[in-house]
């Protein structure tokens, strides 16, 4: 393969990778004296629409997402053959797959370093997208300042799509041996969960003393799972969180990285040491990732069944769970139906068994939350209330609510069980509190967010009289303190 000369403005020094889709060259910029990585279509793809338009996706996405765990993307454009390329930064310090071809990382830098690959994937999964190839390929490294440090980032998002239009990819995508079973039907719907199967297999990958003997049969799922053999210097806990990341069956696994990593987190913790209601055992902080749909929104598509994992978890800080954000993701959201009442009738909403006091100028909508279902398999209710229901969800300066209640999740989890799944990475959590409200103890915690929504309220409680757990996640209006959530909770009723 010969060299090209330039790409754009950029001189190229060498070739970095060739795959299936793309050529990728090391650029130099003499003007910034900067060096990128330039990843051009591949010749033989270049008239295929469909290819096109996805490595584009590619660069659209990452652009839009724009976080410090991500590859960044500088600038897209197009050769003369018309064959689209994208300007990415640079990984210096190579790629997963070399360094493992290398020599094994030793155990306890590798399982920080899961933990840093499950925090970016969180990034994706905050955001509603699903990365589909998750491999040491795609886990890159680069320095991060004159100290050595190096920063890892989650590359290489051809196969992600977001996961309203996940429903709508048919063609088989993944790479054997890290790829969830699932993807190997073209007609399901691929959630998060397979990007927690891929985590856990690089996690038996890095971890395991065999890891081929943990790797499962095909197509049919096995009668047991395999037994791992951890590392020595691995908390042999860390087994039984990989063992559940790689379940055969989507609903038997961790919902999302997010959820995975606080369980890697509290595996990983020194025995007899606490893990405190309102986060780890230190103020450390995620960095803050755009806000962009920090609320519940309106399913658009069929959300994935809730997973069944016995037992109460306990939140860690960084786990980076999003704000309720998009249904499918396993979260929470409303989505309307013929069960609410359709409009605030006396000052309130009611929606099946749930009616809430509607504070002066707010409305509601919503009915049922999406992804979360009762013994019948019918969704559970919930609604949402706000000055704009349709907006708050996407309009961090509007305030607003969601409520939901659900017999499924009270027979797995507490309430402090609940709001332990429900953490901001990017917001920093005040002590958790209870209050009485109405006859219903709940408990809240209130994060204190730097960017975007300046402030998020998270509860839940138990119905008084059946088993049911009820959940409030409330952005209160600006300036307003406890006293106006409290008063929010007081007018949650339940039947």
């Amino acid at each position: 393969m010969t060299a090209p000369l330039r790409i754009g403005p950029y001189a190229i020094e060498r070739l970095l990778g060739v795959g299936s889709f793309a050529t990728v060259w090391l650029g130099h910029d003499r003007v910034l004296d900067a060096h990128v990585a330039i990843k051009v279509l591949a010749e033989n793809w270049s008239h295929d629409l469909r290819v096109r338009e996805r490595f584009l996706d590619e660069a659209r996405l990452l652009r839009r997402l724009e976080h410090e765990r991500l590859i960044r993307v500088h600038a897209v454009g197009e050769l003369p053959d018309g064959r689209p390329y994208a300007v990415l930064a640079w990984a210096d310090g190579g790629s997963l797959r070399d360094r493992l071809a290398t020599a094994e990382i030793p155990a306890p830098a590798a399982l920080r370093l899961l933990g840093e690959v499950c925090a970016g994937v969180a990034v994706l999964h905050r955001h509603g997208v699903v990365h589909r190839d998750l491999t040491p390929g795609n886990i890159l490294f680069r320095s991060a300042g004159p100290g050595g440090d190096e920063r890892v980032l989650i590359a290489d998002l051809g196969l992600a799509k977001a996961l309203a239009a996940a429903s709508g990819l048919t063609a088989r995508a993944g790479t054997p041996g890290y790829m969830a079973p699932e993807q190997d039907d073209p007609g399901v719907v691929v959630d998060t969960r397979a990007d927690v199967y891929g985590l856990g297999r690089l996690g038996i990958r890095l971890l395991a003393v065999d890891p081929s003997s943990a790797h499962p049969a095909r197509p049919d799922p096995p009668r047991r799972a395999p037994a791992i053999r951890l590392r020595d210097g691995v908390p042999p806990e860390v087994a039984a969180v990989l063992v559940q990341a790689t379940a055969h069956h989507p609903a038997d696994r961790y919902p999302d990285a997010a959820t995975l990593h606080a369980a890697l987190t509290r595996a990983s913790r020194p025995a007899g040491r606490p893990v405190s209601p309102t986060g780890g055992g230190g103020p450390e902080r995620q960095p803050v990732a755009p806000t962009r749909a920090s609320g519940p929104v309106a399913a658009t598509g069929p959300p994935p069944q809730p997973s069944r994992r016995p037992g109460t978890r306990r939140r860690w800080r960084l786990a980076g769970a999003a704000v309720v954000a998009v249904a499918a993701l396993g979260g929470v959201g409303a989505e309307p139906s013929d069960g609410g009442s359709g409009r605030p009738v006396g000052g309130t909403y009611t929606a099946g068994p749930l009616t809430v006091a509607l504070p002066s100028g707010w409305s509601a909508t919503g009915a049922t939350w999406a992804g979360q279902y009762g013994a019948d398999g019918e969704p559970e209710p919930a609604l949402v209330l706000s000055p704009q229901p349709r907006r708050w969800a996407a309009d961090p300066r509007v305030p607003g609510a969601f409520v939901g209640l659900s017999a499924s999740t009270a027979t797995r989890t507490t309430p402090a069980g609940f709001l332990a799944e429900r953490t901001h990475g990017d917001c920093v959590p005040a002590p958790t509190r209870t209050t009485w409200q109405a006859g219903v103890e709940w408990t809240v915690v209130a994060y204190r967010c730097d960017r975007g929504r300046p402030q998020i309220i998270e509860s839940a409680a138990l119905h008084p009289g059946r088993p049911a757990l009820v959940y409030a996640q409330i952005v209160p209006p600006a300036g307003s303190g406890p006293a106006f959530v409290d008063t929010l909770l007081a007018g949650v009723r339940l039947r």
